[in-house]
């Protein structure tokens, strides 16, 4: 029972006991009650004023990045002797230091500031109202309300900068890049040598053979452009989920977003798809918007399952431009579906497609989440042995395959697999 409610039953009694028995005294000790609850509810201002608002330190922030919030309650109306301060936090965020309520007296025209910091995993949180709730000087009436204060936490996946990524699909676009071309022209490596024609730098001249021969020759230098790249994201659920609801998918996460940040910034058009419990396609096109694109699609990426979409084989061909770049990033545990994703590569690489697959290590992250035993070294190295037999298929069928050790940060693991100088070795070597 409510104090206030209390009381006024305490004293109505007291009054009803007054006339019943014409006691005067009975009378006398509900007087003072009566004029506490007056008190109390002429305490209680008849309109409330308050303005609340929110800051966010940072609004985009990376993965367990801490976050200050802020939130500032303006008082435009009369004094308040005591106003709780309580703010809603979304599902997911860790409250790292600080409290989401704090109690204030606020004189009009003051402000409070309500401070703490928090972290969160990767996605967005939105914040929506803040609880006020005040009461009077006697702690007997209480008025609670929401005030909206309205704010977004963007906690995008970590980017690592990758220097270069050297890609040689069949077919380029029209704009200059760092892609060869296969095509005579202007550029950085030696493609081949021509008659010469007037214009022609005496840079380019190749003058050994042209002393052999009555004519004049020039180089020609391979012509480097940008092409189309699709990376495709293994989202599915078996694939990523480990015992005890461990995840490496974070881990793949982090793979795609270093992926797509060095194509877009050689020029690429570049698209991306995420298979999960549905299809989640970033149509192919340039620059920082489509990385702001496909970072906010990363960011909201979540594993799941689909019984329509339990293979590689199940995606269509007519998302990715006939003889581009395809980049898959999957774990491909070892499983019965394992020998129809495999098949699903090869048949995207007999299409004319160079296919680069990036795997993160699902054998050295489920051991690092086992006890150290003999028996767990064991049937780790049988599990490596058998993953190693079954990729050769894909080395065979001439598809690049890097596996990353996740216990190392991702730059440093792959870059040396993954330059210019990697591709004069036979393609599809694994380090």
């Amino acid at each position: 029972m409510k104090r206030t409610t209390f009381l006024l039953a305490f004293v109505f009694a007291l009054l009803i006991a007054s006339l019943a028995t014409a006691s005067g005294g009975l009378l006398l000790l509900a007087i003072p009650l009566i004029l506490y609850l007056v008190f109390a509810l002429l305490g209680l201002p008849d309109e409330i004023e308050l303005e609340v608002s929110r800051l966010l330190d940072p609004e985009r922030a990376d993965p367990n990045e801490p976050v200050t919030v802020r939130v500032i309650v303006r008082n435009r109306g009369v004094d308040l002797s005591e106003v709780l301060i309580e703010d809603i936090l979304p599902d997911g965020l860790i409250l790292e230091s600080g409290s989401p309520r704090s109690l204030v007296a606020l004189p009009g025209g003051s402000e409070a500031v309500l401070e703490y910091v928090v972290s969160a995993p990767r996605g967005t949180y939105h914040f929506e109202n803040v609880r006020i709730e005040i009461g009077d000087v006697l702690g007997l009436t209480r008025q609670a309300d929401f005030l909206p204060a309205p704010g977004q936490l963007f906690v995008i996946p970590n980017v690592l900068r990758l220097k270069n990524i050297s890609i040689r699909p069949l077919r380029t676009r029209v704009y200059t890049g760092s892609i060869p071309a296969r095509v005579g022209g202007s550029g950085s490596e030696f493609f081949g040598v021509r008659n010469y024609q007037p214009g022609d730098s005496s840079r380019i001249i190749n003058w050994r053979a042209s002393a052999r021969h009555e004519e004049i020759y020039s180089n020609e230098y391979q012509q480097e452009r940008v092409a189309d790249v699709g990376i495709v994201v293994d989202a599915r659920k078996h694939s990523n989920l480990f015992a005890g609801d461990h995840s490496i998918f974070d881990h793949s996460v982090v793979a795609a977003a270093a992926l797509a940040d060095v194509f877009l910034s050689q020029g690429n058009r570049v698209g991306m798809l995420i298979q999960s419990s549905m299809l989640n396609w970033t149509f192919p096109s340039y620059g920082k918007i489509q990385r702001e694109r496909i970072m906010r699609d990363l960011m909201h990426a979540h594993v799941g399952d689909n019984p329509a979409l339990t293979g590689l084989h199940r995606l269509s061909f007519s998302m990715f431009p006939a003889e581009s770049q395809i980049v898959l990033v999957s774990p491909l545990i070892t499983d019965p579906l394992l020998a129809d994703d495999l098949d699903a590569l090869i048949q995207w690489r007999a299409r004319g497609y160079q296919v680069l697959v990036v795997i993160p290590d699902p054998v050295s992250f489920e051991l690092s989440l086992l006890p150290s035993s003999s028996e767990s070294d064991l049937a780790g190295r049988v599990v490596y042995l058998e993953r190693k037999v079954a990729l050769r298929r894909l080395l065979h069928a001439g598809i690049h395959v890097v596996e990353w050790d996740v216990s190392k940060p991702f730059d440093q693991a792959v870059s040396p697999y993954l330059s210019r100088r990697f591709y004069t070795h036979p393609v599809g070597r694994i380090p």
